[in-house]
């Protein structure tokens, strides 16, 4: 089980490495190559990741049924197929079809794996340390993928994507063979009796769940600017060194979580996860305002901008998942985690809302906006202390599932 959870990490280490080497040029490419406007990019972005957490929520759901193993391999090889044709797509139809394809990995390997480790791990605090160490793991990858993109001169370059093609290789033919030696991982998973319906349902009568689901998709809004309209606001700013500004920005975002993610994680051990969310709220918003007010030549600016929204996101991202495992029943985490998709929606109208209000209105209404969505995640969060959450007794877990 140990040998999965490694492979798992390792495995996301290298993905989002070579993923990271040119997914935050994709608005560059479809600009530069295809001619397409702000809004264009935006609708091409936000349309297909809509169509992932849409998979995502009805995936969750049948891995707590069927078991994690069936769709973390589909997962990868989808993602073989789809980082490919981004390689070598030539035509505007064929890369937008890649596209496509590109996001669905995220929805059929995202709450299978996070589950997954509820499934290994009983203990909430290992849990915790276990989805803080795989977010470590992937933005690690992070780091080193734009640094290794640099060397290797393979900044934005279109060829490059099949570097993550290689690598979901490499993942799916790892984690067919750890599965087949780890026996014991399907005994462990508590099955969930429940279909598809019948969980909506449930869920739709955990009204704090529902809150939280909601403030998260206006989270993962406001940050989703980092990688789409903030690249899109710079590139038709004609700023000088675009692509080393935007490597810059990557590098020190996922830097800044590699470095620091472990060290807030043991100052803020006592303080309640909420707490927790509310402080990287907080930092979110103040981000926004210098997004908003900087100057487009003031390169210092975009740089202290980004720091502040990397601490921000090391405090966030990674407690809003302990914040779901910890609202999930044992035997629906699949569901839950796939329900909890929902808040990629915001990540999801990022690209067309934000291609939209930079076409017609610029960058400093675009982050006022969101510096305002980020006060309301605040006071959403704020009256989940006085929502009730449903009768979990009236839908318990069956036999255990297969893998």
């Amino acid at each position: 089980m140990l040998d999965l959870f490694v492979c798992s990490s390792i495995g996301n280490f290298f993905v989002r490495g070579t993923y990271f080497m040119v997914w935050p040029f994709l608005a560059v490419i479809l600009y530069q190559k295809f001619d397409l406007s702000a809004t264009q990019v935006g609708l091409v972005l936000s349309t297909s990741a809509v169509f992932s957490v849409i998979l995502g929520m009805y995936v969750g759901n049948l891995s707590d049924r069927k078991g994690r193993k069936p769709f973390m391999l589909a997962a990868t090889v989808i993602g073989v197929i789809a980082f490919a044709m981004l390689a070598f797509a030539d035509s505007l139809l064929m890369f937008i079809g890649a596209v496509f394809l590109a996001t669905l990995p995220r929805g059929l390997w995202t709450s299978p794996s996070k589950a997954l480790i509820g499934d290994l791990l009983s203990d909430p605090k290992d849990r915790e340390l276990a989805l803080q160490s795989l977010y470590f793991m992937i933005n690690a990858g992070a780091v080193v993928g734009p640094a290794l993109g640099v060397w290797m001169g393979l900044t934005g370059e279109q060829f490059s994507f099949l570097y993550t093609s290689v690598t979901y290789l490499g993942l799916c033919l790892a984690i067919l063979l750890v599965f087949t030696k780890a026996s014991g991982i399907a005994a462990s998973q508590q099955k969930n009796p429940t279909d598809f319906r019948q969980t909506l349902k449930l869920l739709s009568t955990d009204h704090v769940f529902l809150l939280v689901i909601l403030a998260n998709i206006l989270i993962m809004f406001v940050y989703a600017h980092i990688n789409t309209s903030l690249f899109q606001y710079l590139a038709r700013s004609d700023i000088q060194d675009l692509v080393t500004l935007i490597s810059t920005i990557v590098i020190i975002n996922s830097s800044i979580i590699v470095c620091f993610q472990f060290i807030l994680l043991k100052l803020m051990e006592n303080m309640a996860i909420q707490s927790r969310i509310n402080l990287g709220v907080l930092l979110m918003a103040a981000a926004q305002l210098i997004y908003a007010f900087n100057p487009i030549d003031f390169y210092a600016g975009w740089i202290i901008a980004t720091v502040v929204l990397s601490f921000a996101e090391v405090i966030l991202f990674s407690n809003m998942s302990v914040h779901i495992d910890r609202l999930a029943p044992a035997h629906m985490r699949g569901s839950y985690f796939g329900a909890a998709n929902l808040y990629s929606l915001g990540f999801s109208c990022a690209p067309i809302l934000g291609g939209l209000m930079l076409d017609h209105w610029g960058g400093t209404a675009l982050y006022m906006v969101c510096f305002v969505l980020a006060l309301l995640v605040l006071l959403l969060y704020y009256l989940t202390k006085f929502l009730k959450r449903p009768n979990f007794s009236e839908y318990p877990p069956a036999q255990a599932a297969t893998q």
